[in-house]
């Protein structure tokens, strides 16, 4: 969205300029661990500020900004979601003083799925968040947007949610979006995963009750996707709970990191097998 302000972006230290990839939106400078944020396709950095002014002190929120949008739009957009990986992984270079938590949210999850592969190679991952995204290995069933109409696909998102009235209905803002998405959604239908493709991190998959993308039996392969073991948090709301209910879906990500960082570290990877109704419906509340 062109007219909407960015958090500045960030420097990593010893760093001689801010790094592109990266916004800060309240930068924490004695938080003790660091979640870092990947938007949704046709999305931008500014989609979690909301978030990071819901969690507490001792977690500082990273937004991740993808090329072509708002400051970085004489850029061209990434033509594979591998591209978008090994952008962020070398940003985070600078910030690994701290334990890194990972969070993507509907195509962003799969960049941050392969974000953390790359990590891993250097050192580690304390945890995968994702959210509204089926496993990477899956078939996600998106239609080729090159196909469908301006019209089609505004009506789409307004049954989606996640974009505020007044954004579509302004038609420069509107055809921006619609500019993202298209571009976001050819490297998302680009990607590939082989089914045993797997982090050592433990993931934690959010799924919202009405999200009509996404169901929990698709959820449980996610499984298969990590050596650290998974589980599935319950959201109330639909696909863009994580986003448009920042005061539900901060205390489960903080608790958890907090778990993760209070844990010994000969054990510090292991994380919750399985997923359970009990577990989920107690996030829920």
């Amino acid at each position: 969205m062109t007219n909407t302000p960015t958090a500045a972006p960030v420097s990593p230290a010893g760093a001689a300029e801010p790094s592109r990839w990266l916004r800060a939106p309240r930068p924490r400078a004695s938080a003790a661990a660091r979640l870092v944020c990947f938007p949704h396709a046709g999305g931008t950095a500014n989609a979690f500020t909301a978030l990071s002014a819901a969690l507490p002190e001792d977690v500082e929120l990273l937004a991740v900004q993808y090329p072509g949008r708002q400051d970085r739009r004489g850029e061209p957009c990434a033509q594979d979601l591998s591209e978008l990986a090994s952008g962020v992984a070398e940003a985070l270079a600078g910030h690994d003083d701290r334990p890194l938590f990972l969070l993507g949210h509907s195509m962003g999850a799969l960049v941050a799925f392969e974000t953390a592969r790359l990590l891993e190679e250097r050192g580690t991952v304390a945890r995968l968040f994702v959210s509204a995204a089926r496993p990477p290995a899956q078939d996600w069933q998106e239609p080729d947007l090159t196909l469908v109409g301006d019209e089609e696909l505004t009506a789409g998102l307004r049954r989606l949610g996640g974009i505020p009235e007044p954004l579509l209905a302004d038609p420069e803002v509107a055809g921006e979006i619609l500019r993202l998405l298209r571009a976001d959604h050819r490297a998302l239908l680009r990607h590939r995963c082989a089914p045993d493709t797997r982090v050592a991190a433990p993931v934690t998959v959010l799924l919202a009750s009405a999200d009509p993308k996404n169901s929990l039996e698709q959820m449980a392969d996610w499984a298969r996707h990590t050596a650290g073991g998974h589980e599935i948090a319950a959201l109330s709301g639909g696909h863009f709970a994580l986003l448009e209910r920042p005061g539900e879906s901060a205390p489960p990500l903080t608790r958890r990191i907090r778990e993760d960082l209070a844990r010994p570290p000969a054990s510090g990877t292991s994380g919750t097998s399985g997923a359970s109704g009990a577990s989920a419906a107690q996030d829920a509340e």
